[in-house]
């Protein structure tokens, strides 16, 4: 399936709380309000001022994704966060959506993408092990991964 990549330069989290149901808001943050609360987002979890998030548009220009780069330990490192993709976009989206995380990324000037991924998720953990992340640590259900993109733009 081909993607196109928005930055949400407004802040605008109506698109995501219109794709993503309740049921699923765990998934995306355990810690968040059931249903969607905009001002909760934007104060508690995409409030810094670095945080940038992204939507993804189908061909018919539908957004059917969302990922968040927040900054990580230090400006050079980027922290992804609150990945999601609509159901009917699932399948296949993986690979494409790691493309658009990296190209985005490093477009921030980030030298060094991480992300924590729940190691019962085997799509989404296996999706990030093939996309070149290397697995660092493992706590509490969830491993925490990283890809270094100087060594991917090394010849």
């Amino acid at each position: 399936m081909a993607f196109t990549l928005r930055r949400n330069h407004h802040r605008d989290l109506a698109p995501l709380a219109s794709m993503l149901p309740d049921a699923e808001i765990p998934l995306l943050n355990p810690n968040a309000k059931v249903p969607f609360d905009v001002i909760e987002w934007h104060q508690k979890w995409l409030g810094e001022p670095d945080d940038v998030s992204f939507y993804l548009q189908d061909a018919a220009g539908r957004d059917v994704g969302f990922f968040a780069l927040r900054v990580g330990v230090g400006p050079e490192v980027r922290h992804l966060t609150y990945v999601y993709v609509t159901q009917e976009a699932r399948g296949g989206a993986a690979a494409e959506l790691t493309e658009y995380v990296e190209q985005a990324a490093q477009a921030l000037g980030a030298l060094v993408v991480t992300l924590k991924v729940e190691i019962d998720n085997a799509p989404a953990f296996n999706a990030y092990l093939s996309a070149g992340y290397k697995e660092l640590s493992r706590r509490n259900g969830m491993a925490t991964t990283r890809l270094d993109l100087e060594e991917r733009l090394a010849p």
